[in-house]
């Protein structure tokens, strides 16, 4: 009887630790497409486009390489519609005596791949995740017994793990880091200028296998968020790792100083686009880290650019992924600030006067992905300052973007841009008003509102939104020595000021319509 190995759509790379030492006679690769996994919550179609064809894509590659490969497709008339029930189905098909799976990256699968250990007529393995340079035992036992789990001292052991950007020191000495520092952040923050030109971004023309998927798509998930047009996401190996040479030789070199800059209508400027593959497992996150260091070591690309990406692969992404299962059931629920205005309507249909917002909307819209500080600084932002219900904000991000998946999407909105974790991942609220977009972005340029004016018909909304913020939770974070500082400004305001920036926060409140029912979840 053989051993059926069940490869989830994230989990798509041939080394895959489930895969490894199985007897190519004796094993059935299990890939399956389920309607329950597209529809938990309505996820954008790109994003179910990408992954689906991304799957078939990988399961051609394993029949060729030899692999016996069972492939449920979604509109299959057996189809049951959830994993489990077709791991139960397959397991029964092939009389299988073994299930063998890697552990998944989410809470709720695993839960639900743990439940299966009973009902299944066969033994079950769950295989630990390898594709990371820290296990979650390893993070847990990072964290224990430190006061703060900060994301900067993680990344410096995950760099000496590595050797990336590490120099040998004289005599016995442990190794340095390269230019004699961890972070070169500060060089990472150049708003958009006249000499920006940033090169194309690689686009991947659909074959014939993503464009019956994408037809797929559109019939039987109409009512979904986004457009299937312009479709232009690797979906293989190869094509993943041309995406890493054109990044590399093109706009790597220029990354780091622009990583932080927004531009109207230029929805790639010098990013990589990367983490759909790397999320996909198409791409082994450490190899392209590998590539990138080779690219400093050349001369062909800055330190300041070069850390900056690897910081994002193995301190950030790896971090994140430890904090999601450290925090974890908690996380979802958390709402440190009580914030509990429902989620607007614009965050769905873009339909704003705040140019950066409906840019940000439309980007998201279009391509199923914004760059980290558009989220961040400008959705994220609003939804913080605005008092946005975090479980609505997280589905929000968890449907339209094609590279999140709970383990990265929950961390990064609950706890980095909400701060609804009351600060276990971040030291204080990423709150900003207007002044920090005009200085990052070119989108008050031409904005209905002027960012000049703080109060008032025709003020930027995040300027008093911004102050509304601070007091109404100045109870939680004048205690925070990062904020104190903010409330002696505050103090220091004619009370008529501080009472034209609430009056106008408050009118700008009432205006926000509530989205509309069904638009994440049914």
């Amino acid at each position: 009887m053989p051993v059926l190995v069940p490869v989830l759509g994230d989990q798509l790379s041939p080394g895959l630790a489930s895969l490894r030492d199985c007897d190519k006679g004796d094993t059935v690769v299990l890939l399956m497409e389920v309607r329950e996994e597209c529809t938990y919550v309505k996820h954008h179609k790109q994003k179910i486009a990408l992954i689906l064809s991304a799957m078939r894509h990988f399961a051609e590659s394993l029949r060729s390489d030899g692999w016996t490969v069972d492939y449920v497709e979604l509109c299959d008339p057996d189809n049951t519609g959830s994993l489990t029930g077709e791991i139960m189905r397959a397991a029964e098909r092939h009389d299988a005596d073994l299930v063998r799976v890697v552990e998944p990256g989410e809470w709720r699968l695993d839960k639900a791949f743990k439940g299966l250990m009973g009902p299944l007529p066969c033994e079950m393995e769950i295989v630990p995740d390898d594709r990371y340079l820290c296990s979650i035992p390893e993070f847990i036992g990072w964290a224990q017994g430190r006061g703060e789990l900060r994301m900067e001292y993680f990344y410096r052991e995950m760099r000496r793990n590595t050797g990336l950007l590490m120099e040998e020191a004289d005599g016995d000495a442990a190794p340095e880091p390269a230019g004699g520092k961890w972070n070169y952040d500060h060089e990472n923050r150049a708003g958009p200028d006249d000499s920006m030109e940033p090169p194309p971004a690689p686009k991947f023309a659909p074959d014939a296998t993503t464009r019956a998927v994408i037809a797929m798509v559109e019939r039987e998930f109409p009512d979904h968020f986004g457009t299937t047009d312009g479709f232009a996401w690797p979906v293989t190996a190869d094509e993943a790792e041309k995406a890493v040479d054109a990044f590399i030789a093109d706009r790597l070199p220029l990354f780091g100083k622009y990583q932080d800059a927004m531009v109207h209508g230029e929805d790639d400027l010098f990013h990589s686009l990367l983490s759909t593959s790397i999320n996909l497992s198409l791409l082994d996150p450490v190899a392209v880290c590998r590539r990138a260091e080779a690219a400093y070591d050349a001369g062909d690309a800055p330190l300041n650019a070069v850390e900056g990406f690897i910081r994002q692969i193995i301190g950030w992404r790896e971090y994140i992924r430890g904090m999601y299962w450290l925090e974890m059931p908690e996380l979802a629920e958390a709402n440190a600030l009580d914030a509990d205005r429902p989620l607007p309507e614009f965050y769905w249909t873009g339909e704003t006067d705040m140019r950066c917002i409906d840019d940000c909307v439309r980007s998201t819209r279009d391509n199923a992905h914004a760059h980290h500080i558009q989220r961040l600084m400008i959705l994220g932002n609003f939804a913080l300052i605005a008092g946005i219900v975090p479980q609505d904000v997280e589905d929000w991000f968890l449907v339209v973007y094609a590279d999140a998946y709970e383990w990265v999407e929950l961390p990064n909105v609950a706890a980095m841009a909400l701060w609804a974790d009351k600060g276990r991942l971040a030291s204080k609220p990423y709150a900003a008003g207007g002044n920090y977009i005009n200085k990052m972005s070119d989108y008050c340029r031409d904005c209905h509102y002027s960012v000049s004016k703080k109060t008032g018909e025709g003020a930027c909304p995040f300027n008093a939104l911004y102050w509304h913020f601070m007091v109404r939770n100045r109870r939680l974070l004048e205690r925070n020595n990062r904020v104190a500082r903010v409330y002696s400004t505050w103090d220091r305001m004619k009370e008529e000021r501080r009472d034209e920036y609430m009056a106008s926060a408050d009118a700008f409140l009432e205006t926000l319509a509530p989205a509309r029912a069904g638009w994440a979840r049914d």
